[in-house]
């Protein structure tokens, strides 16, 4: 809460040059305050309405296509190319042909792999590489933004790139096309690696509580999204309907409280100041850590156990205090994009629910690492099978067979 006064945020060298200069990460003070007005119209109300239906569309296309594997997959790295493709696709609005895609996501992947590198330019150096992957990306990007904003004929929705233009002319200050690329590189930094975090944690705690599955199951047919014979109903989702979803917000504030992607925030003091009794002096540097603060706080009880009621309206856990819960972080710095992220990870759920089975394909869980983000050491092996109108497994077989007879 004393961002600005009491200490400021702090990245390593190497983050602060890889993101660039003009994202609202790296800046400070009143053009921190600036950029944040700008970008917040980005995760409106009006707009996560409008971004609904698309993000509803990849992730369907994307568990059809999981599910057609004869093999397991990989969910956390799959999960990485759904997020990736999500930023791209839906939230910037990109055109960039399937082929292009694959190679912007593997040079992305270089880039996120060493944006936390020692910052030491040398040849063949992780800071080297990010360099390297930042300015491949830069081109690519400025490439899309101009196809972009040339062809306007034929969409159905503004994007967050539309918004972010519109928002900053608002503002009174248009962007330049430097500003537009380390805004569209920040967006899918922030999009990318967290919410792959959330979406593997998400599967994994549904294949480890098949209780949990099967009573998210009950209230979608409660809320007519399912049918009591199993199949999804027809149409796409409102976020009205999603808010009225209680037992799948607790789902995701659960999985959000155990399994926080990143620990926490890193600030450096700007001026000497007391905190329950211990003297934090200027110069220093602090870090605020979610993950020990969950584990920590007296309000929630069991706090090892995944217990999505905890957060229900009889218990309401969270409800004392402001600060025991903060898989976003707090403040000024709070997480721009909290609602687009809980609102991906709630229609994942939904469609996990509603059109999969999915099965571990491992003996046993395998252990989760914290670094860079939070996820299992080897990315989670899960079998998915697609499902008929009673939810029952369609095996690879059966389905080459439908396929043939249409």
């Amino acid at each position: 809460m004393g961002e600005h006064h009491l200490v400021s945020t702090e990245w390593p060298r190497s983050t602060r040059m890889l993101l660039g200069p003009n994202t609202v990460a790296n800046s400070i003070g009143d053009i921190h305050r600036n950029k944040r007005k700008i970008f917040s119209k980005i995760f409106s109300h009006e707009a996560l309405e409008s971004y609904l239906p698309k993000i509803q569309l990849v992730i369907q296309d994307t568990l059809r296509a999981w599910s057609s594997q004869p093999e397991a997959i990989n969910v956390y790295q799959e999960a990485q190319k759904l997020t990736f493709r999500m930023a791209i696709r839906v939230l910037l609005g990109f055109s960039i042909p399937e082929e292009d895609l694959g190679h912007l996501f593997e040079v992305y992947q270089q880039f996120v792999e060493n944006v936390f590198s020692l910052p030491v330019d040398l040849p063949f150096s992780g800071y080297r590489r990010g360099i390297q992957a930042r300015q491949t990306l830069q081109k690519g990007l400025e490439k899309a933004i101009r196809e972009k904003l040339q062809c306007t004929q034929g969409k159905d929705y503004s994007d967050a790139l539309d918004i972010l233009i519109e928002s900053s002319k608002e503002h009174g200050k248009e962007m330049t096309m430097q500003e537009l690329k380390d805004g569209t590189l920040e967006l899918i930094f922030a999009a990318y690696a967290t919410t792959a975090s959330a979406s593997t944690s998400l599967i994994m705690q549904l294949l480890k509580h098949p209780a949990v599955l099967e009573k998210l199951r009950e209230e979608l047919r409660t809320q007519g999204i399912l049918h009591s014979g199993g199949c999804p109903c027809e149409g796409t989702l409102r976020l009205d309907t999603l808010s009225g979803l209680r037992y799948l917000d607790c789902v995701i504030k659960e999985v959000m409280r155990l399994f926080t992607p990143i620990s926490g925030g890193y600030r450096t003091v700007l001026q000497t100041f007391e905190l329950d009794g211990f003297q934090i002096p200027k110069g220093w540097s602090v870090m605020y850590s979610i993950r020990d603060t969950h584990d920590t706080a007296p309000v929630f009880k069991d706090v090892n156990v995944f217990d999505p009621d905890r957060f229900s309206q009889a218990r309401s856990e969270d409800k004392d205090g402001r600060f025991h819960y903060l898989p976003f972080g707090g403040g000024v710095r709070t997480c721009l994009g909290k609602h687009l992220a809980k609102l991906f990870l709630k229609v994942l759920a939904v469609e996990l629910a509603s059109t999969s089975r999915f099965e571990l394909a491992t003996r046993t869980f395998p252990r989760i690492t914290l670094v860079p983000v939070l996820h299992p050491v080897d990315g989670l092996s899960v079998k998915f099978f697609g499902l008929d109108s009673n939810q029952n497994k369609i095996l690879p077989e059966t389905e080459a067979m439908l396929s043939a007879t249409v």
